[in-house]
Order: C-alpha cells, then structure tokens, then sequence
C-alpha cells in the first residue's frame, strides 16, 4: 500500500474530527472529534514512520500521543460529567453558566 493511501485516511479522519468538533454541542461527540483527530495524527506518524528508514521513531510518537489522549480523555470525561451533574445536560451552549 502506497504512502498516499495512509495520508489521504488520514486527511479524512481529520477532516472528520474538525467538523465534529466545530459543529456539534454534545460535549461527548466534541470528545469524539478530538479522538479522530488524534488517531489521524498517529495514523500519519506510523505511515511516516513505515516508509522512512530512520526507524521505529514515529511508532514511539503514536504510543505518546495515545498516552496523552488517554489522559486528556480521563480529564475531559471528569469535566463532563461534572457539567452533567451540576446543570443536568452535556449541551455545551449551557456551559457558559460554570464562569459565575
């Protein structure tokens, strides 16, 4: 499989995620977004990695990146479900009403 194929998967994940993140006000969907924009990055950084002859470099990166958006995600879900808690909905309109 050519290089291209990978980056072009990767460009629809992307494009996938940023419109998910931008449109929708579900915070749960916003989080999904940003895990298909995640995966698209470690999906280029394996490709890159695959096809270039420096070694297992951009493998390491994707395992990073997963670490991080594990966490981030534990973070994110806390900061939810506190949001759900407090007003009762994951609407992200309404959660200009934590700021007071």
């Amino acid at each position: 499989m050519e290089l291209k194929y990978f980056l072009l998967i990767s460009a629809c994940l992307f494009s996938l995620g940023v419109f998910g993140v931008l449109t929708r006000r579900n915070a749960v969907n916003v989080l999904m977004g940003v895990e298909l924009i995640l995966n698209s990055a470690n999906l280029n950084l394996v490709a890159f990695s695959r096809y270039s002859s420096t070694g297992i470099d951009g493998q390491m990166f994707a395992v990073f990146v997963i670490v991080v958006a594990a966490a981030e995600v534990a973070v994110a879900l806390a900061i939810v479900l506190t949001l759900y808690r407090v007003l009762n909905t994951v609407n992200l309109d309404r959660a200009d009403v934590l700021k007071r």
